[in-house]
């Protein structure tokens, strides 16, 4: 089974910069896609980025040109580097290990860590 551990998160000020980590161990990557997930408070989880095994990316429209995912498949270890940090970033963000599209939806398949939060003052 599959162990997520996200870190990095914290309180920023607006247009500050942050870059979380989610180390997997228990196995390897999965051959599809990781992603990133964020949940607000009172809101659904949603997703805020994925990348595939050969490093291509997708990302949310609220976070494109600003957040930059990447993933070192030595280390068993997906990045999140998140710039100009706005307020409605805030939230808990979580990792998962298997995401896919099925029938053109992106879904998160995969294990999930415990999240690590992440507040943006303004």
């Amino acid at each position: 089974q599959v162990q997520l551990v996200e870190s990095g998160g914290g309180l920023v000020q607006a247009g500050g910069s942050l870059k979380l980590s989610c180390a997997a161990s228990g196995t390897v990557f999965s051959p599809v896609a990781m992603g990133w997930y964020r949940q607000a408070p009172g809101k659904k989880r949603e997703l805020v980025g994925t990348i595939t095994n050969g490093g291509i990316t997708n990302y949310a429209e609220p976070v494109k040109g600003r957040f930059t995912i990447s993933r070192d498949n030595v280390t068993n270890t997906l990045h999140l580097q998140m710039n100009s940090l706005k307020p409605e970033d805030t939230g808990v963000y979580y990792c998962n290990e298997d995401v896919r599209v099925v029938a053109g939806i992106t879904l998160p398949l995969g294990s999930w860590g415990q999240g690590t939060q992440v507040t943006v003052s303004s």
